[in-house]
Order: C-alpha cells, then structure tokens, then sequence
C-alpha cells in the first residue's frame, strides 16, 4: 500500500499548523500563559515568529507550521512509500 503524499503533506500540515499552532496561539491570547512554553520553543525554530501574545504572531506561527507540517507530512509519505517498495509479498 502506498501513501498519498498530497494527502499526508495537507492532513499533517492542516494538522501541525491548525492544531498544534494556532489553537494553541489563540488560547494563548485569551487565557495569559497557556502553552507559552511551547510557543516559546517554536520560536526559538521559527525565524519571524516571536510567541508574542498578538494575533499577527498567531498567523505567523500558524503559517509556519503549517509549511513544516506540510513538508513533514510529505517526507513521511516518502520514506514511508520508499521502506514499503522495497517489501516482498511474502509476510
């Protein structure tokens, strides 16, 4: 069986920078402190983005990750697709 790799890099980007980015972002705006430090060490990755508690940090880190999400998502599909090629049909 083989991975869609379009389909991987949108899920684990929607994923990544929906889910884990900008929910995350935006709790942060309203309850003070929420995930910081996990906002905190995305910043320290993500050149641009400060984890500042604004909604113009929130899109850019939302956007960030969905990029990385996307291109996770994609090499994954990859190595998943190359690891499975080279199986035999016998298990």
């Amino acid at each position: 069986m083989k991975l869609n790799m379009k389909a991987m890099a949108l899920a684990l980007g929607l994923l990544w920078g929906v889910w884990g980015m900008f929910l995350t972002g935006l709790v942060n705006l309203i309850w003070d402190g929420y995930g910081q430090d996990f906002l905190d060490a995305m910043a320290s990755v993500y050149p641009g983005y400060t984890a500042s508690a604004s909604f113009g940090q929130v899109i850019i880190g939302t956007l960030y990750g969905t990029l990385d999400g996307a291109v996770a998502g994609a090499a994954l599909a990859w190595l998943y697709n190359r690891f499975a090629a080279g199986e035999s049909g016998a298990g």
